[in-house]
């Protein structure tokens, strides 16, 4: 008999507890966020999405040597000796044609590691986190300071270059053959 009288006092008791905690919430100020019209203030160091700032940018290819999961895509061309980019914010000098930054935000990991190197600190993370596309193309981001006919005329001059490069040291090549042919030539006539 005791043991039922045991279990209807914890019942009650146990009801008590719950309307109380029930009571005190009714009471406390709501702490649901209106999402899309208010947001929560974040922390100092959060971690957004990334963004370049293009005219600050050497092409130096730290950012993509160090990223883990291999999210940021760059092309440089080399600019000609005569040519002037300028310099970024930091003072460094520009000697590269950045024709392709690409961050592919559905495989960044966010580990902030690219930013850290940055010499020219062009890349950093926004206090934008909402990174929600409705197709894949839409989450990876282009910075660039050249359209893509700018890019690919840059491309092939740079592909001319090289060829003109690589003729020159085989006629180089072929000289030095020659010359040498024609000296062994003497050497045995002699």
């Amino acid at each position: 008999m005791g043991n039922y009288f045991n279990n209807i006092f914890r019942a009650i008791s146990t009801i008590a507890v719950g309307m109380a905690e029930t009571w005190k919430a009714m009471f406390r100020p709501p702490i649901t966020l209106q999402y899309p019209n208010e947001r929560w203030q974040l922390p100092v160091n959060a971690r957004g999405i990334l963004f370049n700032n293009v005219d600050d940018c050497i092409g130096c290819f730290k950012c993509a040597r160090i990223c883990p999961v291999q999210c940021i895509y760059i092309d440089t061309v080399k600019a000609l000796p005569d040519e002037d980019l300028g310099k970024a914010s930091m003072g460094n000098p520009i000697r590269q044609h950045l024709v392709r930054f690409d961050i592919d935000m559905f495989k960044c990991c966010y580990c902030d590691f690219c930013t850290t190197v940055c010499p020219t600190e062009c890349l950093y993370m926004t206090e934008e986190y909402e990174n929600g596309v409705f197709s894949r193309e839409n989450g990876i981001y282009h910075f660039s300071k050249y359209s893509p006919p700018e890019a690919m005329a840059l491309r092939r001059r740079e592909q001319e270059e090289t060829m003109t490069k690589a003729l020159a040291k085989e006629a180089a090549l072929a000289a030095k053959k020659k010359a040498a042919a024609q000296k062994g030539k003497e050497t045995a006539e002699a």
